[in-house]
């Protein structure tokens, strides 16, 4: 993401005013189909990789300020200028922020192309507009895809309106679903503390190292945080191996590391070296998985949801892979474990992911809940 201010720009905040006018022109999109056109091009995005930069221009107090249609005319003029044909233009929100795509504007660093439309359209808004109006506006410049946050942040949220408007139709069932998760967690852990207690003992008899093993994961909207498990492999093991088979997998090259002991087309490593004798028992009943019921208490987390990815993982992704972390949180189990689970391809892996992030429901979710236990216990697809 790249968000770049004019430099003698302000920000006032004015309340909605249904009496307000409606303020239109013929090449000008109402909010509803903006936000939809800015959905279909992150898509169309995903698909071509050609990336595109949504602008966002606040004018709500110069919208407000007497003569509002003609102030507007003025603006839309000046954006005209400055832009393609192709480019689409409408109302980000209502009589407040006007947004413009520009699509397909190449290969460049996200940065330099912010620049250099800032500067285009900074040029036509001061060909037309006056000091003062100009000091009634700020622009800012957002990329897509984003570029890769060092740092584990949340992207641009910016570039998703649709997932955060007010209304939510789901509303009621993520409360319910939140709910669930809570309580199912709690209930969990009770009822698994002998299990714990046990667990833990046996990890430090057997092997050298702490009894949970942290790790960074990456969550909805490519929030990181600290993934909990039994230890199952041995202290200071070389993650490289994994790290490796991960980009074979994603790339669709797995089928030549069979004499390696590692099945074509499995998801995990089946003879993995840094796992000790307890780690794979633990592995193949999905004990280890256990102390992930604290992940869910904290919110970082659901029962029910695609697995985290590690960030290495994650930043081989394609852009449509990153979409089974858009609208819903990783979870301990789900589709995928309790049906293909490790047997399946990573993109048919992704495939149920995003069929589940885009259908489910809270009944979905407690049939999935009642059969983990049977996928648990055949072990099939378990490493």
């Amino acid at each position: 993401m790249s968000s770049i201010a004019h430099p003698k720009t302000i920000s006032r905040s004015v309340p909605a005013d249904s009496s307000v006018p409606t303020l239109t022109h013929p090449a000008f999109l109402d909010q509803e189909l903006f936000l939809t056109m800015l959905r279909l091009e992150r898509k169309r995005t995903e698909r071509s990789h050609r990336r595109f930069v949504l602008m966002l221009l606040e004018a709500s107090a110069l919208l407000r300020a007497g003569e509002e249609q003609n102030t507007f005319d003025h603006v839309v003029a000046a954006l005209s200028h400055s832009t393609r044909e192709t480019d689409i233009k409408g109302w980000y929100k209502d009589h407040s922020v006007i947004g413009m795509i520009f699509t397909e504007v190449g290969e460049a660093e996200g940065k330099s192309i912010a620049k250099a439309l800032l500067t285009k359209v900074t040029n036509a808004l001061c060909a037309t507009l006056s000091i003062e109006q100009i000091n009634e506006i700020k622009l800012s410049f957002h990329v897509f895809p984003e570029q890769a946050n060092e740092s584990g942040g949340p992207p641009d949220s910016t570039l998703y309106p649709d997932l955060e408007q007010t209304g939510d139709p789901r509303r009621v069932a993520r409360v319910v679903k939140r709910s669930i998760d809570i309580a199912g967690s709690l209930c969990g852990l009770i009822v698994a503390s002998p299990i714990l207690i046990i667990i833990s003992v046996l990890i430090k008899l057997t092997s050298k190292g702490p009894i949970l093993f942290r790790q960074q994961r990456v969550g909805q909207h490519g929030r990181r945080f600290t993934f909990l498990k039994f230890r199952s492999m041995y202290f200071a093991n070389d993650h490289s191996i994994h790290q490796e088979y991960v980009k074979r997998l994603i790339a669709g090259t797995t089928e030549v590391e069979e004499e390696n002991g590692r099945k074509p087309e499995v998801y995990k490593l089946t003879n993995d070296p840094r796992i000790t004798p307890l780690g794979k028992f633990l592995r193949k009943t999905s004990l280890d998985e256990i102390p992930q019921f604290l992940n869910v208490l904290t919110g970082s987390m659901s029962l029910v949801g695609p697995r985290p990815p590690v960030p290495y993982e994650f930043e081989c992704y394609e852009m449509w892979h990153k979409q089974r972390l858009v609208a819903v949180k990783p979870g301990i189990t789900g589709l995928w474990q309790v049906g293909g689970r490790s047997r399946t391809t990573f993109d048919e892996m992704v495939r149920i992911d995003l069929n589940y992030s885009s259908s489910w429901t809270v009944g979905g979710d407690l049939k999935i809940l009642l059969q983990t236990p049977r996928a648990v216990l055949s072990g099939v697809g378990a490493y």
